[in-house]
């Protein structure tokens, strides 16, 4: 198992004061979410046109209004989907598993095979993205 502080240090994500540091990170397979980002399992193949993910990570969703970057990083396969706001798009994490980084949410471990990432929204007046 990969440590916070081992994952945080090497791609440059700075580690809250309120995270345990020296904390193991599990990878998980379920639907998982972390600040307003929903990890949710797909079938096996259901994923074509990816690319693997670089060392330097992938931001899937930027900060906005000085919120933080959730940053996917680890071994895997990314294929970004623009063509609807709520989903950011597919994964498919390799042996090693696959991480979604923030300075505020900690870690989040993947496990190898196939995901979709999307945003979260709530109901107010109007539909909006969650804020982070």
């Amino acid at each position: 198992m990969t440590s916070l502080s081992t994952l945080m240090t090497r791609h440059g994500v700075e580690i809250p004061a309120h995270l345990a540091a020296d904390a193991d990170v599990p990878l998980l397979a379920g639907r998982q979410r972390q600040g307003d980002v929903l990890v949710r399992p797909l079938r096996p193949g259901a994923v074509a046109n990816t690319t693997p993910i670089p060392p330097e990570g992938i931001p899937v969703v930027r900060g906005e209004a000085g919120g933080n970057t959730h940053l996917l990083v680890g071994a895997g396969r990314w294929a970004p989907i623009a063509s609807d706001w709520l989903v950011l798009g597919t994964l498919v994490a390799e042996n090693g598993g696959a991480y979604l980084l923030h300075p505020e949410h900690g870690a989040t471990g993947i496990s190898p095979g196939t995901y979709l990432l999307r945003r979260q929204r709530e109901q107010a007046d109007v539909v909006r993205m969650v804020q982070d």
